[in-house]
């Protein structure tokens, strides 16, 4: 009994620990959940976005526990191709971002949901797919991080894990579905350009941080 009760309280620690390192990897913005949020205040396909965000972590986490990042070391290039293609796709989006801001095509919540400018099932989820598996921050931080991490819990490994996971599904259904409450702050179609402008800042930026490292090891 009292082994038993000793495992459960390894595993419920181990389990905290993973949740705390997984929210604290994913809360941070970034152009996954600006995405999401996006999505979220338009109310446009939030159910499958986020789960595909929080499949794709989950999948990234087991990847990582099960020792999938000593690939990273042992193949570099492919950090490589991960970065190149995601700094061209982030470069893309937030130039998008940036002309919406600009030239806005909407009046406001209810036009940016209803209008012309609404996102289709597939561009969404393709978009969401290609911001987490083409960042190579995302490999970097959960594939490498938290694998390490979770490895050195032994027995506790998968406790940790399964924390990190529902650090993933509660913060990118918290995101998406949370986002409605700023729908009276964005019922004004300046809060949109600020928002679209926020996200081009953001996309652009990760876009150059991605490529300057890889241009100051070659220069």
């Amino acid at each position: 009994m009292a082994a038993a009760g000793a495992d459960w309280a390894a595993s419920t620690a181990s389990a905290a620990a993973g949740f705390g390192l997984g929210l604290s990897l994913i809360v941070a913005i970034g152009a996954q959940n600006a995405f999401v949020l996006r999505q979220g205040l338009r109310r446009e396909h939030v159910l499958a976005v986020v789960a595909v965000c929080a499949l794709s972590d989950l999948v990234l986490i087991a990847l990582g526990i099960a020792g999938a990042g000593a690939v990273f070391d042992r193949v570099p290039w492919l950090v490589e191709v991960v970065r190149w293609a995601g700094a061209a796709f982030l470069a893309t989006y937030g130039v998008l971002a940036a002309r919406r801001a600009i030239r806005p095509a909407t009046k406001g919540l209810g036009a940016e949901r209803a209008g012309g400018g609404a996102t289709t099932l597939l561009v969404a989820v393709s978009t969401c797919l290609a911001l987490t598996w083409l960042n190579p921050h995302v490999y970097l931080d959960t594939v490498v991080l938290l694998g390490s991490v979770g490895s050195s819990q032994g027995d506790g490994r998968w406790a940790f894990a399964a924390g990190a996971g529902a650090a993933s599904i509660l913060w990118f259904t918290a995101l998406g579905f949370g986002a409605r409450l700023l729908a009276p702050v964005f019922a004004r179609p300046l809060a949109w350009r600020v928002l679209d402008a926020v996200i081009a800042v953001v996309m652009l930026t990760l876009a150059v941080l991605l490529v300057v490292p890889a241009l100051v090891a070659n220069g």
